[in-house]
């Protein structure tokens, strides 16, 4: 009986890779790509101080613009390099997002960045 378990038993994350491997297959890149940005955007959203599940102090407590900068010059690269392919339905509204959390991060900023050179301008340009 342990020789079959031991058998068997190097096989299932073989198994369970390959499912997974099928599974991404089956997946469309708009959206995998529009589920990236949309992850990223949730997190830049948070590091900004705009989760919506909180308080304004609370929101206050979670604000990291360090992070928050990063993230969203990500997610400026991700939605400027892909938008002619994923269609103008998705990129608008990617680019909709991304431009509010620009304007966020400004906001929430006690020493707002020069036009050009906040998180992103230098893929999107200015947004003020």
């Amino acid at each position: 009986m342990a020789e079959h378990t031991a058998s068997t038993t190097p096989d299932a994350p073989r198994t369970s890779e390959a499912e997974a491997v099928r599974d991404i297959a089956d997946v469309a890149a708009v959206e995998v790509i529009t589920t990236a940005a949309v992850h990223l955007m949730s997190a830049a959203a948070v590091k900004c101080g705009l989760s919506p599940d909180t308080d304004e102090a609370q929101g206050r407590d979670f604000l990291d613009l360090d992070e928050a900068r990063k993230l969203i010059t990500a997610l400026a690269a991700l939605v400027t390099a892909s938008a002619p392919d994923i269609g103008n339905q998705h990129a608008r509204s990617l680019r909709d997002g991304l431009r509010s959390l620009q304007l966020a991060f400004r906001e929430a900023s006690p020493f707002p960045d020069a036009p050009g050179e906040g998180p992103g301008e230098k893929f999107t340009g200015s947004v003020v």
